[in-house]
């Protein structure tokens, strides 16, 4: 039996329903609905609009109405586009080396570095995996981010790789965000592969792609396109490979040297990530293609390198999402709204264009047109703010957190 909740009056409601997927969005352009309400239906929002107008109708359906008594922001569920946070161990040394001056070569010879984590992500059995997920994704959802992707990456073999998308499959079914696979098995040539970078990206192909196919881990495919992981003519027959088959593709593109994005607009990906090196040629690239763009911030903040370009991929009309990078080494803060807000500052974005970049158009890098905005038939996915305005979510950094997460239809969080 279908069952309905009307949530409201709500301060601010913000849908986003008119926010495009491209370029540059103004602080006026943000449709805001004031005493506001959300009908449920099950799983989905049945209705938005004026709560006192919706009264009616929740009486005609029998549906529970839970009326608020304060001030409060309602947005989409943030939508979390990039994370690896698949993984076991720790690169603290990494982050005490890198801020004391060494170079990532020299991190990488003292035993740390990609090939650190992949050492410890090997030796972890797979529910232990599965439980590490479960854990960060649970602190994911208390920041209200209700969908994540999440890579492979770190296992590096066909055995291990299988291991890792296994256990992220494991996590999805147990905990109340929704997880979204990415097979990245192309990240590094593994220091004990016997063979070249076309030999290994050639073995994973063969022997992995058919069974992430057959067991449905995945249907998604990236790589890190870059001088010391893969570079463009290694990439391009593995990329056409898993396009044949069926997988969405996703590039980690421009992190340190250009070449990445170009590869991405070529082969059609959904989105390139990273794109911090990318001068004025990508940027035009980008923004006469239909890939997203994603900034990872988070990676930036971690490195102590520049910001990814936001403020011109947006100016040239391209599309920009925003993303945490997660992971132990580069990126280990993983606080989405925290690294989005100080994007915002440093490139100069509006507010506007800081929430569509972890709403719609992150919705729109993981190719899912269900969520990323409230309208009738979208997912039940949202937050609730105790605020009186959408301007102090961003003003805040982070530190102003949803006192609800609702996902599914369902109140997972509720702070009192």
């Amino acid at each position: 039996m279908t069952t309905y909740t009307l949530i409201g009056p709500i301060t601010q409601l913000i849908p986003l329903q008119k926010i495009g997927i491209k370029g540059a969005i103004k602080d006026q352009d943000l449709e805001i609905i004031e005493n506001a309400g959300i009908l449920i239906e099950g799983e989905n929002i049945h209705t938005i609009g004026v709560f006192s107008d919706l009264k009616e109708k929740a009486n005609a359906l029998h549906a529970e109405i839970i009326e608020l008594h304060t001030d409060y922001v309602c947005t989409p569920g943030f939508i979390d586009a990039h994370t690896h946070i698949c993984f076991s161990g720790s690169r603290a040394n990494d982050y005490a080396m890198r801020n004391a001056g060494r170079s990532y070569l020299e991190i990488a010879e003292a035993g740390g570095g990609i090939w650190d984590t992949v050492t410890q992500t090997r030796k972890a059995e797979q529910q232990l995996l599965a439980d590490g997920v479960i854990k960060r994704a649970n602190t994911l959802l208390k920041r209200g981010i209700t969908t994540a992707e999440v890579k492979s990456g770190y296992g590096l073999s066909v055995t291990e790789e299988l291991k890792m998308l296994r256990s992220i499959k494991t996590a999805n079914s147990s905990t109340a965000a929704d997880l979204v696979s990415t097979c990245l098995a192309g990240h590094i040539l593994p220091k004990d592969f016997d063979g070249d970078h076309k030999a290994y990206l050639e073995e994973m192909s063969t022997t992995l792609f058919p069974i992430l196919k057959e067991e449905q881990l995945t249907n998604r495919i990236d790589a890190f396109v870059e001088q010391g992981a893969f570079l463009p003519s290694d990439i391009y027959p593995y990329f056409e490979k898993a396009k044949q088959m069926g997988f969405d593709i996703t590039v980690h593109a421009d992190q340190f040297n250009t070449g990445g994005s170009e590869v991405a607009v070529k082969v059609g990906a959904i989105s390139a990530d990273h794109l911090e090196a990318s001068t004025e040629n990508e940027i035009q690239m980008l923004a006469q293609s239909n890939v997203i763009s994603v900034a990872l911030p988070g990676a930036s903040i971690g490195l102590g390198c520049d910001f990814t370009p936001a403020r011109k991929i947006l100016d040239a009309g391209g599309a920009l999402a925003i993303a945490s990078d997660w992971n132990p080494g580069s990126a280990p803060m993983g606080d989405l709204l925290t690294q989005a807000s100080i994007l915002g500052t440093f490139q100069k974005l509006s507010n506007a264009e800081v929430l569509a970049g972890i709403t719609c158009r992150a919705a729109a890098a993981l190719n899912l047109d269900d969520r990323g905005r409230l309208d009738s038939g979208m997912l039940a996915d949202f937050n609730l703010f105790e605020t009186a305005h959408v301007h102090e979510i961003f003003y805040h950094q982070g530190k102003l957190l949803p006192s609800q997460v609702w996902k599914r239809g369902n109140l997972i969080m509720n702070i009192e």
